[in-house]
């Protein structure tokens, strides 16, 4: 693989992790399975260890989970919320135990505890004086959503702790969840009222916890189950005995936990549960490993991503065989394809499967082989997303038709393009095709675009059925009379609406970039042009050289842009907001510089740091005349190293004989500390939750 290819793949494996866990952790929405996306970040990892040039500090290999919603507070949490990788197979679990003994220089069998990976939420309580102050979701990792007032509707989690054995201040975690009998009376509900059905206990787990209304959540019935304890100087020395501890606090730990003395014996835990899983009140999707001794934890330390001494082991999903009736296809905002198989009804996992993803073309015709009416073996991805994964030959008809993809729009009939080197088929009528054009409203209004959250798709259905809107301009010329005109809508709702429409006109430049939806350019994107270019005008007159020379931007994002605006009824749009009032400008305030100290000096940030978060020492930087970049060079001045850098990097800052400061070699370099956040010994030696 050359330089570029790499680069290139780099950029595109970022890009969809991005992605998937922004839906997965703020839409709520699995994209791709469990296994797909660990397999993705696994090629993206090691690409970046073969190309540490193009390794960035914002990689998905860095991050832990997703990013934070604007619906409640936000908490920083003391102690960082960080997850294992996973493994699907057992023959890692026993490599692990070997590189352990290793790393410990003693064939002694290893004391572990192994506890069920529950598909829940994260959730960290904070306790002082045995009071619930505060619950925090996991957000990023480093900071989360306050849903203290949520948490307290959950009845297994405790308001206040009798007795006086507990610390004056600690933090306990684990996963909020839905018991699938509440979920299944939920459905029930739901059935009979006439609504869609919720896809999932996990999924629904996730909204309930993010209801501004705690007294409808107090209705969900949610359950927590809690696993993981820090503080200050805590007096134990094994994570079972703090688990102990826990639950004698009146805490809801699940019974299923097991010390285990060797990996023989993990896997006869491994083994038992396999099965015995589908009689909990939870599901459940794997196993944790970790090492007992809280000592041992400390001599095995970290690597740069997790901790060493620990594991996950996710079970394969279950599969099920049953009949494809037929095979529907539903376009997106973009124009693409996606074909969907529709199933005779099958119990898998706990719910009833009638339709599953078929992806693309290739997936029908050339991976499955897929013929009319065949018994397909059905999963799903992560327990949650119905896919197809293979066909049943021994009962395929001698005379079935072989499945072909269409060649046509189903929406509007247009013949169907495919670009070189894309999977999926696409309709090009995207002034023309209904559910294009509507997708393409639904992304203007969403909330890191103009944030119209009077409006949601049912409206934009009827308005486009009515003949009022048909591109996002015509959203703003919308009067209180033809709002009442729509079913539904009353004097209040149509006020609200022309409100929403109002108030979206003070929505940064950026955000109003990424809501006219053209093709690739991004949230991240639309930011790094609106900054670069500060007006729509400059970006519409800029050349694909010009355009490339921003940061992130390709030559597919360059094409993209261009393309965009040759077209009149692009620049129509786009004229017809700024006549409305939105913002075409970028009004971001220039940095107010602190001093030129650092003028003319380069510097990479690596790893985490004790008085301030990573993004606030590049802000220091840059206000003190600094650059910060993301590639270790002969020409960079300065790396910042803070704890669990990456090797990687590491390695090659000493080979290119790269200047090295510590955190407080770089505040008295600026002049003077930030107020320090505090720090802490815990039962586990870098505390996290493992989902």
């Amino acid at each position: 693989m050359t330089n570029q290819e790499a680069q290139e793949r780099i950029r595109e494996l970022s890009k969809d992790l991005h992605h998937y866990n922004y839906m997965y952790y703020q839409k709520h929405v699995s994209v791709v399975t469990d296994y797909k996306f660990d397999k993705l970040l696994e090629e993206l990892i090691d690409l970046e260890e073969k190309f540490p040039q193009f390794k960035k500090d914002d990689s998905p290999s860095q991050r832990v989970g997703g990013t934070i919603t604007k619906d409640f507070p936000t908490i920083k949490h003391r102690y960082r919320m960080l997850s294992l990788g996973n493994t699907y197979s057992k023959d890692d679990l026993l490599d692990f135990d070997k590189r352990l003994k290793k790393l410990l220089g003693d064939d002694k069998e290893i004391e572990y505890i192994c506890e069920l990976k529950f598909d829940g939420v994260s959730i960290s309580l904070t306790y002082e004086n045995g009071k619930l102050v505060t619950a925090a979701t996991r957000g990023d990792g480093v900071q989360g959503d306050d849903v203290t007032a949520n948490a307290r509707t959950i009845r297994t989690v405790p308001i206040s702790i009798q007795g006086n054995s507990f610390p004056a201040n600690f933090e306990v975690r684990g996963e909020v969840f839905m018991p699938n009998k509440v979920f299944e009376a939920i459905n029930a509900q739901r059935v009979k009222e006439g609504k869609d059905l919720y896809a999932n206990p996990r999924n629904t787990a996730s909204g309930t916890m993010k209801l501004q209304d705690s007294a409808e959540v107090a209705k969900r019935k949610l359950d927590a189950y809690l696993y993981f304890l820090l503080g200050d100087n805590l007096p134990y020395k094994t994570h079972e005995e703090a688990i102990k501890a826990v639950e004698s606090w009146g805490f809801h730990v699940s019974p299923t936990y097991k010390r285990c003395t060797g990996i023989d014996a993990v896997m006869e835990y491994v083994n038992h549960w396999e099965k015995e899983r589908k009689n909990l009140p939870v599901d459940t999707d794997g196993v944790v490993i970790k090492v007992n001794d809280i000592d041992l934890q400390e001599q095995l330390g970290f690597t740069s991503k997790s901790p060493r001494w620990a594991i996950a082991y996710k079970y394969k999903a279950e599969s099920v065989s049953t009949v494809l009736n037929s095979i529907t296809y539903q376009v997106g905002r973009t124009g693409s394809v996606t074909p969907v198989a529709e199933l005779t009804p099958v119990q898998l996992a706990g719910t009833t499967v009638k339709r599953a993803s078929l992806h693309n073309a290739d997936e029908i015709e050339s991976r499955l082989q897929l013929h009319e009416n065949d018994t397909v073996f059905v999963e799903k991805g992560g327990e949650i997303i119905p896919k197809v994964t293979g066909v049943d030959l021994t009962k395929r008809a001698a005379n079935a038709q072989a499945v072909k993809f269409i060649d046509h729009c189903p929406e509007c009939g247009t013949a169907l393009v495919r670009k070189d080197g894309e999977a999926n088929h696409y309709c090009p009528n995207e002034k023309g095709c209904p559910p294009q054009i509507k997708g393409r409203i639904e992304h203007f209004i969403q909330r890191n675009a103009l944030d119209i959250d009077s409006m949601g798709g049912e409206t934009i259905n009827q308005l486009f059925e009515k003949g009022l809107v048909k591109n996002v301009a015509d959203l703003y010329d919308l009067t209180l009379k033809q709002l009442l005109s729509l079913d539904r809508f009353g004097e209040k709702s149509a006020h609200n609406l022309i409100e929403g429409l109002k108030q979206s006109k003070s929505i940064s430049f950026a955000r109003v970039l990424y809501g006219l939806g053209i093709r690739f350019v991004g949230k991240t994107v639309a930011q790094k042009l609106a900054v670069h270019f500060k007006t729509m005008e400059a970006i519409q007159k800029a050349s694909h050289d010009e355009l490339v020379a921003v940061e992130d931007i390709g030559g597919r994002i360059a094409d993209s842009l261009i393309e965009h605006f040759k077209d009149t009824e692009n620049l129509d749009v786009i004229n017809r907001l700024k006549a409305a009032g939105l913002q075409f400008e970028d009004n971001t305030p220039v940095l107010q510089k602190d001093s030129d100290k650092l003028d003319g000096k380069t510097f990479v940030v690596s790893g985490t740091f004790q008085q301030f978060s990573r993004d606030e020492i590049k802000q220091k930087i840059e206000a003190n005349g600094g650059k910060v970049v993301s590639s270790i060079s002969k020409k960079l001045d300065y790396l910042i190293a803070g704890d669990k850098m990456g090797p990687s990097k590491l390695d090659k800052a000493k080979k290119l004989d790269v200047t090295m400061i510590s955190e407080d070699e770089f505040v008295q370099m600026v002049g003077g500390p930030p107020q320090a956040t505090p720090t802490a010994k815990s039962v586990n030696p870098t505390p996290g939750l493992f989902d």
